[in-house]
């Protein structure tokens, strides 16, 4: 199993933090009794779940202008067409993502193009799949514009335990469907914003898997 850049840190603060804690009960109290045993197990389990969040799967792409692939890993959240108040300033058509702890939280381009837009924005940390999270959390947005001057928008929105948004993503930037546009830690969702009455393949509440599920026909 791969491990993903944005992990390295963590992963090596909490291998630390653990130990320490270990260390000083076994100093402390060194006789071992079934409680020794049970935090040795929940300390396992928990660095091993650590881990696995930051696992970096390798998903191959055969490039489709025709089509948007899941940009993340995670369930449909949000299906609307909403008024979008940053770029657009119009109606599109929203579909939201949401990553549980559970998911791989690394996040992909849907299509191909150039990052016409890149933002980020300082926010509140709303649990996810808050209504408001879009417009309220800590969040990043980027619009690619496809050759055909089409734009699509990409929002990472931070949840209420992510601290964190790592976007790649620069203005200028040229960028190819399935490349790598960053990374959430912990809780959080990705919304894109298609123009109105584009076909959707995907349903409420439907898991879907970044670069493998087809979100919707362009």
């Amino acid at each position: 199993m791969k491990i993903h850049r944005e992990g390295h840190q963590t992963i090596a603060i909490i291998f630390v933090m653990l130990a320490l804690a270990l260390f000083f009960i076994n100093y402390f109290n060194p006789s071992q009794s079934p409680v020794h045993y049970f935090l040795y197990l929940v300390s396992v389990i928990f660095f091993l779940f650590i881990v696995r969040f930051f696992r970096n799967p390798d998903r191959p792409v055969t490039i489709d202008d025709s089509i948007l692939i899941a940009p993340a890993d995670g369930k449909v959240v949000v299906i609307e067409e909403t008024e979008e108040k940053e770029y657009f300033k119009d109606r599109r058509l929203q579909v939201s993502i949401f990553m549980s702890p559970n998911n791989v939280h690394k996040n992909w381009y849907p299509i191909s193009g150039t990052v016409k837009y890149y933002r980020h924005h300082p926010g509140k940390f709303l649990v996810a799949w808050h209504p408001k999270s879009s417009e309220l959390n800590e969040r990043t947005t980027i619009v690619i514009q496809r050759e055909d001057k089409t734009e699509i928008l990409i929002r990472q929105v931070a949840g209420a335990v992510a601290q964190r948004i790592s976007c790649y993503a620069n203005d200028g930037k040229k960028i190819k469907q399935g490349e790598e546009l960053g990374f959430i830690k912990f809780g959080s969702r990705v919304d894109v914003f298609l123009p109105p009455k584009t076909k959707l393949n995907v349903t409420m509440n439907q898991n879907v898997s970044g670069c493998i599920d087809v979100i919707a026909e362009l």
